[in-house]
């Protein structure tokens, strides 16, 4: 005899398989319109795309980029690409036009244990709203070492609130002071004739940087050496390479230090590099 624990087991095994096929058959209807994903899609269905397919041919193509920006664990990944900011959960996903939307820090959390440094990690939550009335808020967690990179890829504003304090790395410091510094000096003029070519370091931006000796006409001991190579490095690509060749206990001398070119091996300091223009 059957007990009726297991009949009722048995009932309700029944039951959820049955309304899983009934879901099923509703979400498959007028060629899955009633997906809970298409309805996503559907939300920003506008000129250019005429339906919710093109939109999905949209996002397919500029995910399948290399120069995306992507973060977060496998169930809760924050995807920024070229036009959209998604994030994609186990079983929804979240998006918004980034001519649409606009971000704004909300939240920032500290971790003491990090497999990856031994420094604590901060975990910062970003808010990103939509002018658009069918599309959703939702919410993202970045890595604050990671923000820097989610700048230069988002094109929407980003605000922070007031009680909101993002930590930056060494590394990311001095990067801003590696830029500022370039900026002042003298810059290179591209031969007529001679097209920039994608960094090599990066592949995502024009190279934008060349060593050109300067440092001898500001102290005449100077063993920097004169670098042949074409501009083949983006700014921010030359500037992580500089950083890191360094002691790293010792960052108070990074700005005077010299290290070798990272294609030719010639030396140089911060004074030889130059921001190219045409």
């Amino acid at each position: 005899m059957v007990s009726d624990g297991w009949r009722t087991f048995l009932l309700i095994s029944l039951a959820l398989q049955l309304l899983g096929w009934v879901l099923v058959i509703y979400w498959s209807r007028r060629n899955w319109t009633y997906h809970p994903i298409s309805r996503a899609l559907q939300a920003h269905v506008r000129p250019p795309h005429s339906n919710w397919g093109s939109v999905a041919s949209s996002v397919n193509t500029e995910f399948r980029r290399i120069d995306k920006f992507a973060t977060g664990a496998p169930g809760a990944r924050a995807i920024i690409t070229d036009s959209w900011v998604l994030k994609v959960t186990t079983y929804h996903v979240y998006m918004a036009l980034q001519s649409e939307c606009h971000v704004t820090v909300t939240e920032s959390r500290q971790h003491q244990l990090s497999p990856d440094s031994p420094s604590p990690t901060q975990i910062l939550t970003l808010r990103v709203d939509s002018i658009n009335p069918a599309a959703r808020a939702f919410y993202i967690s970045v890595n604050s070492t990671e923000y820097s990179e989610l700048r230069e890829k988002l094109h929407a504003p980003i605000r922070s609130s007031a009680n909101v304090v993002i930590h930056q790395t060494i590394s990311e410091l001095f990067l801003d002071t590696f830029r500022a510094q370039v900026e002042l000096n003298p810059t290179y003029t591209l031969p007529s004739g001679q097209d920039l070519e994608p960094c090599i370091g990066c592949m995502q931006v024009l190279a934008n940087s060349k060593l050109v000796t300067l440092c001898h006409s500001e102290d005449s001991d100077s063993d920097c050496q004169q670098c042949f190579c074409r501009p083949m490095w983006c700014l921010s690509c030359l500037g992580r390479w500089f950083a890191s060749r360094q002691d790293q206990q010792r960052p108070e001398t990074w700005l005077s230090s010299r290290v070798p070119c990272p294609t030719c091996r010639a030396r140089f300091c911060i004074l030889d590099v130059c921001v190219v223009t045409r």
